[in-house]
């Protein structure tokens, strides 16, 4: 039986063999979003079979909205996501062009998210491979525009839309925290709002995950906001990093003796969080 993998307007083919997937152009399947790792997993077509593995990336890979552990066999109609990305297996159509050559998938790269809208006066905001070194202050004053844009579109129930605008800048904060360069506590909340915000909008896992990496960095608790925006998200999310978030309030635990009553008060917010998303 033949296989192809639908992802947005895109059908690939599968022949035999196995490729990967992830953010590096050396994958076969390039995937520009925040939430996907250099390499974060790889699917094999083998005697008829499809199966995919988790290459131990930072926010795993979801079959059907269960996060797999181990390499798992795909049936057609089965949705996998990686990162914020979903992909469905489907059966090939008879006579449908091959868009590689034998040995498995070719490399792929899909075209990369960016926002360019200068006729509206907001900035154009790039990956992070085309601007190394940016200005993060600069960053942030950007990120605060384009976010009004978002905004308007979840308003409007446009989850996607608000996805796809905010990807790169989203991008460039956490590898920006992952390099650890400084980053202005400005643009480190804005950029959890509205991860948090997209998490409980998509119902994706990875975008809480997302938050719970960015405030570990900084070593500090999330703001009120985020984590009242976090609650809502636990309550519809598909999947989250249950060892990531038990290890950051774990993290901040050590720091209680130093807190203010402030502090204090998220602190037993995100104990509790921690406790809801392990009921789940």
């Amino acid at each position: 039986m033949r296989f192809r993998l639908r992802y947005l307007q895109h059908d690939l083919e599968l022949n035999e063999g196995t490729f990967a997937v992830g953010r590096n152009a050396s994958c076969q399947l390039s995937l520009d979003d925040p939430l996907v790792s250099r390499r974060h997993a790889i699917f094999e077509l083998q005697g008829g079979a499809v199966t995919i593995e988790d290459l131990n990336s930072r926010n795993g890979v979801i079959v059907n909205g269960h996060r797999i552990e181990a390499k798992v066999s795909l049936n057609v109609g089965d949705r996998i996501l990686i990162g914020s990305q979903e992909l469905t297996l489907l059966a090939a159509r008879d006579g449908a062009a091959n868009v590689t050559g034998g040995g498995g998938v070719g490399k792929m790269t899909l075209p990369k998210m960016k926002v360019s809208t200068p006729s509206s006066g907001f900035p154009h905001i790039s990956s992070v491979d085309s601007d190394p070194e940016p200005s993060m202050v600069r960053r942030a004053d950007q990120f605060k525009l384009l976010s009004g844009v978002a905004e308007k579109a979840l308003a409007m129930g446009k989850a996607g839309e608000a996805e796809r605008l905010l990807a790169s800048a989203l991008a460039d904060v956490i590898e920006s925290t992952r390099a650890g360069r400084p980053l202005p506590p400005m643009l480190v909340d804005q950029a959890a709002k509205f991860s948090a915000k997209l998490a409980t909008a998509t119902g994706k896992g990875g975008w809480a995950d997302y938050v719970i990496e960015l405030y570990a960095a900084q070593k500090r608790p999330c703001p009120a906001h985020v984590i009242d925006e976090l609650y809502n998200a636990m309550r519809k999310v598909t999947a989250v990093d249950l060892n990531r978030l038990r290890g950051y309030v774990a993290m901040l635990r050590q720091s209680l003796p130093r807190y203010g009553p402030a502090e204090r008060f998220l602190f037993q917010r995100l104990e509790g969080l921690e406790r809801l998303a392990a009921l789940r």
